[in-house]
């Protein structure tokens, strides 16, 4: 009997192609999609992402979305807090669930810190993209027919102007040197919109270009109201 499984979703490439991979696997099922929402801004946490958005992603994706709601400048106790919580009820749902799927590449410290938060509750985490090429990664996500936009840049290392960029190979191409493709060190952070797993697009416009901290430069993707 296959295991279920969470899967840790950003909303983000990276996430999307950890659940491409463990839904090729027959060893597992993937019962729901759990992302950190910043509840008073209604939006992805880092990314972003307005949560309007969030949900029809996992319409689109045909997956349940369990939500952990955080303050903004939330502190890591209550974040971890939240986390538990929220898995605790999840395993409460779905008999035998003990594993989160991550679509972390190859920071060893973001991974070790999550086992250890997991290992708490006797959890454990699953890592199906571990130490995979970032460009060939990324390459492979264009050539699949995904579609995804540049949602948040980290304008110390990356100039801002790439926010609300298509992820695709131009701007692969535009990259300067020393930013990893799949922007694994928080260069930028992507919302996928269209793809192989997704029934259908996710209908959005690109809003305005807005700056945080004098250093996250946003663009806000706007939903568009269906008739």
């Amino acid at each position: 009997m296959a295991e279920p499984v969470l899967v840790a979703w950003s909303g983000g490439k990276d996430s999307a192609l950890a659940l491409q991979e463990v839904l090729r696997d027959e060893r597992y099922r993937v019962v729901a999609l759990v992302t950190t929402v910043t509840a008073e801004y209604e939006r992805i946490s880092m990314h972003g992402v307005r949560r309007g958005l969030l949900h029809q992603q996992a319409q689109a994706l045909g997956l349940p979305l369990e939500e952990v709601l955080i303050s903004p400048r939330a502190s890591n106790e209550e974040y971890e807090g939240k986390m538990e919580a929220a898995l605790a009820a999840a395993r409460a749902r779905f008999p035998g669930l003990d594993a989160v799927v991550f679509g972390d590449l190859f920071l060893a410290d973001i991974r070790a810190y999550r086992e250890r938060m997991l290992a708490r509750i006797g959890m454990r985490g699953l890592f199906p993209l571990w130490l995979r090429d970032t460009r060939a990664l990324a390459a492979d996500f264009v050539r699949q027919g995904y579609r995804a936009v540049l949602a948040c840049v980290d304008s110390r290392v990356l100039p801002g102007a790439f926010a609300g960029r298509e992820f695709d190979a131009a701007l692969l191409g535009d990259l300067p040197a020393g930013i990893d493709p799949c922007g694994e060190n928080g260069e930028f952070h992507t919302f996928v919109y269209a793809g192989p797993m997704l029934r259908a697009p996710v209908p959005h416009r690109r809003g305005a270009i807005v700056v945080r901290e004098e250093r996250f430069v946003y663009c806000d993707l706007e939903e568009i109201p269906t008739p």
